[in-house]
C-alpha cells in the first residue's frame, strides 16, 4: 500500500551523473520517426539502421528501437509533453483526433483537470503512452525547488490514504493541507 516515505541519507551506491535517456520500442521505426516528427514535432537523428534518437527542449533524450513488435506499455508508466496553457491542452487534442487514423494513433483520452493539472493521454502507433499537460513554467522539474511540495517524512498523510494516492501537491487543495501540517510542526 502507498505511504509517505523518508529520506535516504546514506551514499549512494553508483554515482550517477545525471538522468540521461530512457528507451522507447517500436514496431517500425520510419513510420515512428514520421510521427514524432510531424505529429510531435520532437527533434530527432539516427545513429543505427534499427534505432533512433529523440528529445525537445532539454538533453533528456529517449532512445528508440525498432523491436517489430509493440512494447505494451501502460498509461501509467506515460511520457509527459508540456504545452503552455490549458486551452494549447485543448487544442492539441483536436488535432490528434484530426490526424488519428493518418498518424495510427490507438487512443486518445479526453482532457481532464487532474491533480492540480489539465492534460490527457494518447496511445502512440507503437502501444506507447504519452500525457499532453499544461503545467506551470519548468514543469514538474520546479517541484525539486520548492520544499512544500515534498511530502518526505510527513507520515501524518499515511492516515489519509484514499485522498494521498493519486494527490500531489500541484493540486491546490491539497497544498493547504500540506501547509497545515507544516505549520503544526513548526508550532512544535
Amino acid at each position: 500500500m502507498p505511504g509517505i516515505t523518508d529520506r535516504f541519507t546514506g551514499e549512494p551506491v553508483v554515482k550517477v551523473q545525471r538522468l540521461g535517456h530512457g528507451t522507447l520500442e517500436v514496431v517500425d521505426l520510419a513510420r515512428s520517426r514520421r510521427f514524432y516528427e510531424e505529429v510531435l514535432g520532437l527533434e530527432v537523428i539516427q545513429p543505427s539502421s534499427r534505432s533512433m534518437m529523440i528529445r525537445l527542449g532539454t538533453n533528456h533524450a529517449y532512445a528508440v528501437v525498432e523491436t517489430g513488435k509493440e512494447s505494451g506499455m501502460g498509461m501509467l508508466a506515460h511520457n509527459g509533453l508540456d504545452v503552455g496553457s490549458v486551452d494549447e491542452v485543448h487544442a492539441a487534442y483536436k488535432r490528434l483526433l484530426d490526424v488519428k487514423d493518418e498518424y495510427g494513433i490507438k487512443q486518445i483520452i479526453e482532457p481532464r483537470h487532474m491533480h492540480g493539472d489539465t492534460s490527457f493521454y494518447f496511445a502512440d502507433p507503437d502501444g506507447n503512452w504519452w500525457e499532453i499537460v499544461a503545467v506551470r513554467d519548468g514543469g514538474y522539474a520546479v517541484d525539486f525547488d520548492d520544499s512544500e511540495r515534498d511530502l518526505t517524512g510527513l507520515h501524518e498523510f499515511d492516515e489519509e490514504q484514499g485522498n494521498v494516492n493519486f494527490s500531489h501537491t500541484h493540486d491546490a487543495e491539497f497544498r493547504v493541507r500540506v501547509r497545515e501540517v507544516l505549520d503544526k510542526r513548526a508550532a512544535s
